[in-house]
């Protein structure tokens, strides 16, 4: 887990972990990578990631890991960024998490500003989370799901980068949110910086991004951001434009 700047200063970003440089040699399994370090080392990485990582997940290209101590996890290293043509990428999708709520809490976010308090992993409704909950002491609210992107063709982001049941599912919620009267927000998180707008990925899933339009109609806000990334930091970058 990436620990966030000192308390006492401004927040303005995560901060990486000592970074481990290497080689992919193959992601497999969904979950697991083998890497072979500058010092000649093979090692397997945890990959924290569910998704396709349709073009960033190429063999041969450089990666970054960080290393874990913690005699409980069986696999000591985690895959944190691989290194594309015109930018690094995060591949973690731990942090669009952790990296937008402490956003918010900064008053970086100015779209998320205003509000007293901020909630993780908010239930809604019989088995469906949404992952943040933000309120005033009036108790406006306004929900919050947040997607991890890490697919750019061109110099378009697209999410998703496979079907999604589950991205769909909270679409729908979102909507039912929003029904009630609370604010109701999709954050795609963009984990790179070679991308100038931003597209639901309807070659990929196409009742994704459906459902996406259908839910601005019903007035689901998006937002969607990309990051500054480099091997010290992540933070928030700038509003991306976007077509449904």
């Amino acid at each position: 887990m990436l620990p966030a700047d000192d308390k006492k200063r401004p927040f303005k970003g995560l901060v990486w972990p000592r970074l481990i440089p290497g080689k992919l040699i193959k992601r497999y399994k969904r979950f697991l990578a083998d890497v072979e370090l500058d010092d000649g080392q093979y090692v397997t990485a945890h990959c924290p990631n569910s998704g396709s990582m349709k073009a960033c997940s190429e063999p041969g290209r450089r990666v970054f890991l960080s290393h874990h101590d913690n005699p409980k996890r069986k696999l000591k290293y985690t895959w944190e960024l691989i290194e594309m043509p015109d930018s690094l990428v995060g591949v973690n999708t731990m942090i669009p998490n952790r990296l937008i709520y402490h956003s918010i809490q900064a008053g970086i976010i100015r779209e998320l500003a205003g509000f007293d308090s901020i909630s993780s992993e908010v239930s809604t409704s019989k088995g469906t989370r949404l992952d943040l909950l933000l309120s005033t002491k009036n108790n406006d609210r306004c929900y919050v799901e947040i997607k991890n992107c890490s697919l750019v063709e061109g110099n378009t982001a697209f999410f998703p980068d496979a079907i999604t049941t589950r991205g769909l599912k909270h679409l729908i919620e979102l909507q039912k949110i929003k029904k009630k009267k609370s604010r109701a927000v999709i954050f795609y998180l963009v984990q790179r910086m070679d991308a100038d707008f931003f597209r639901p990925a309807s070659h990929i899933d196409r009742e994704y991004a459906l459902e996406l339009a259908r839910a601005s109609k019903n007035g689901v806000e998006i937002l969607v951001y990309d990051v500054a990334v480099d091997l010290e930091t992540i933070t928030i970058g700038k509003k991306l434009p976007y077509s449904l």
